[in-house]
């Protein structure tokens, strides 16, 4: 633009409309560049595109995948209890469906302890303080302080096993609680050391007698058990106590003896209570030998007799008073020894014997004697104790038993026991059991039980599979399938309505997909794939011989499980899938294991599933979108014309820039000649009027 005084300045006004003549140059210079733009962009489209099918695809795989495989829904258990306060349970995937029936008399408790009161600003004195649990050991020094401080130690060492806390009892007087953190009978609550001491000076504890009550040492005052062999031998003698004898505290039984001693009514049912007595088994001459010699009567030595003048005479044999069996009663096999390494039981209430396993205990190595213990929280209604020798060739040894309360086998007892260490105790098909921990994973195969509290009545159980979770698996399976084809549907075809009947899309993505419709119009593979898709969902498998669900239409998932109009339908020729809901519920009632053979079946006998609608499918969409697959090959070939048409556009841009810059150099340069010129010619005219005017 020229200025009001005519002044041109070149490069910066232009005068004679240069600059709009090199832009409309440079226009026509930039059409390659545009046509390289907007291919670039279809290329970037068309990725993007390309990206939306793989996530799609992926989705869809991992959705039949999880149909198949071992953590498919249709093995996943659901548990319910009636009394979810007392007691639940955790079924996994190879738990047998059915009902429990619990009872729970009582959870697993810990030690809990609360002291007396104690003055706020009571100080714990220094030394080494030691809290045991069962096998584990909390030891420490302390250098002496605050019990706040102490407090803070101890949980700190305490970890798993011991916690301490503080209680207000008043503006002036706290309680210190200590409790161990694992219940069970085996892991009370110990105190050692200065602990001990701590303990007893804050009124936690006190010292307390051993109490023991001794059984009775009269032979006449016990019982024949019966004999129960394993095997019985016609002449072996019975279990008896006849033989039994009692010595300085030693009951001695010889082979074939036995009694049974009954407990002191007044320990029984003392859960707190122990048996304790030692044991020895020795080897003697097995009586078999002797039963043997004398089992058809007695030998006598023959009588003799004389040989005189060709003639032989015989004495008579001598008289006995010793009986002959008859036949009947004459054995025609010898008896065989008896070995027998059940020598010991705990007999209950209702006749039950409890077998104690001697192997449990350790025999001192050089007096042969094992120490028994036996817990009566063991033994459930535990009345006598029974001992029997079948053995032929043993002799067993015991000390008279003696029961002592292992509670106060510490020397000290708590004082304020908030809580005490014991095992759970439940009944589970009439059987009254006894577990250290209220977690159980060992009474019901694949099931763990979790006692909470006792319960009032019998809780049940129920295990039902969890027909919820696969419900949900299928109708994410059929969501996902049905975005998939419709994605494919959006590319390969240019129909207005494949967009228009997608009612579930937002306004945003009802724009996308109308800037995607058709993209890929003559992508083959897209509408071969979608063909396959639709094969494998509409196929027939017939999994077993006596199989009646083998196709997903039977359980309501098809193209038109609604049941609609039997007439023309566009959007159900598209090859979505519906669900009809009342169809799918009954079938996952009665069907459930029918439906997982559905989508995945082992068909030639080598334990792989190889067949099935989730195995086809997951192997179909594995091709497409794997490292190398057919996405993968399509991306790459996209990546290398972008990569292709980005460098061709800078190449481009550079030209246009240099033939910009030159357009404008040479419009600079004439510019700046035109304007020289113009200025001699107004210099000439402003001299040849001067000269005139001077004339």
């Amino acid at each position: 633009m020229a200025s009001s005084s005519g002044i041109s300045i070149p490069g910066v006004t232009s005068k004679y409309g240069t600059d709009e003549l090199v832009e409309s140059l440079m226009e026509v210079e930039r059409i390659p560049l545009k046509r390289e733009q907007e291919t670039l962009e279809t290329y970037k489209t068309q990725q993007s595109a390309w990206q939306d099918v793989n996530r799609k695809m992926s989705s869809l795989r991992d959705s039949v995948k999880s149909l198949y495989s071992f953590e498919n829904p249709f093995n996943s258990k659901l548990t319910t209890s009636s009394d979810e306060s007392a007691i639940t349970a955790d079924a996994n995937r190879d738990a047998d469906f059915g009902t429990i029936k619990i009872d729970v008399v009582h959870p697993a408790t810990a030690d809990r302890f609360m002291s007396g009161k104690i003055d706020n600003d009571t100080e714990v004195a220094e030394g080494r303080y030691t809290f045991s649990v069962g096998e584990k050991t909390v030891d420490f020094n302390w250098k002496g302080g605050k019990l706040s401080d102490f407090v803070t130690a101890l949980n700190k060492r305490g970890g798993n096993t011991v916690k301490a806390s503080l209680i207000g009892i008043s503006s002036k007087k706290k309680a210190l609680v200590i409790e161990s953190l694992v219940p069970g009978e085996e892991n009370r609550l110990v105190f050692k050391n200065d602990a001990l001491t701590f303990a007893k000076d804050i009124g936690m504890i006190a010292d307390v007698p051993a109490d023991t009550t001794d059984f009775s040492d009269s032979v006449s005052s016990y019982k024949t058990p019966a004999t129960k062999d394993l095997r019985t031998q016609q002449g072996m003698p019975s279990i008896s106590k006849n033989g039994v004898t009692i010595s300085q505290g030693t009951i001695t039984v010889p082979p074939r003896g036995g009694i049974e001693i009954p407990i002191p009514e007044e320990i029984r049912g003392d859960s707190s209570q122990q048996i304790v007595f030692t044991f020895t088994q020795t080897d003697t001459q097995d009586i078999t030998e002797e039963l043997n010699a004398g089992a058809n009567g007695p030998k006598l030595p023959d009588a003799g007799g004389i040989f005189f003048g060709g003639i032989s005479v015989s004495n008579n044999q001598s008289d006995t008073t010793l009986s002959v069996p008859s036949s009947s009663q004459q054995r025609t096999r010898e008896l065989k020894p008896i070995s027998d390494d059940r020598m010991l039981f705990v007999k209950t209430t209702d006749g039950m014997e409890i077998p104690v396993d001697l192997e449990e205990y350790e025999a001192d190595s050089e007096t042969g004697e094992t120490k028994i213990t036996l817990n009566l929280s063991d033994y459930n209604g535990a009345q006598s104790i029974v001992v029997r020798n079948s053995n032929t060739a043993k002799t067993l040894s015991l000390s008279v038993p003696q029961a002592t309360n292992d509670a106060n086998a510490l020397g000290y007892a708590p004082l304020n026991a908030i809580s005490t260490a014991q095992d759970a105790e439940f009944r589970y098909e009439g059987i009254t059991l006894y577990r250290s921990t209220n977690d159980i994973d060992d009474v019901i195969p694949n099931v763990t039980l979790h006692l909470h509290d006792a319960t009032e009545k019998t809780a049940t159980i129920k295990i039902e599979p969890d027909k919820e979770s696969a419900k949900e698996a299928l109708i994410t399976f059929v969501g996902q399938y049905n975005q998939l084809v419709a994605e494919i549907n959006i590319l390969t075809q240019t129909k207005t309505d494949i967009i228009n009947e997608l009612e579930y899309l937002s306004d945003d993505e009802v724009e996308k997909a109308n800037d995607r419709l058709g993209m890929f119009q003559g992508e083959m593979s897209l509408t071969s794939g979608k063909n396959s898709l639709q094969r494998i969902v509409t196929g027939n498998y017939r999994y077993s011989e006596d199989a009646t669900v083998t196709m997903l239409s039977q359980i309501g998932i098809s193209s038109n499980a609604s049941g609609g109009s039997s007439g023309y339908n566009a959007s159900q020729l598209r090859g979505y899938l519906e669900i009809n809901e009342k169809t799918l519920d009954s079938f996952l009632e009665n069907n459930l294991t029918q439906i997982k053979d559905l989508f995945g079946y082992d068909s030639d006998g080598d334990l792989i599933i190889d067949n099935g609608i989730g195995y086809l499918l997951d192997k179909q969409l594995t091709a497409w979108v794997q490292t190398g697959g057919i996405i993968a090959t399509k991306l790459s070939s996209l990546n290398t014309r972008i990569e292709s048409s980005n460098k061709k556009i800078s190449q481009l841009e550079t030209q246009l820039e240099e033939k910009e810059a030159d357009l404008k150099s040479k419009y600079a340069t004439m510019e700046s000649t035109l304007n020289s010129l113009e200025s001699q010619q107004t210099s000439i005219s402003n001299w040849a009027n001067s000269s005139n005017s001077n004339r």
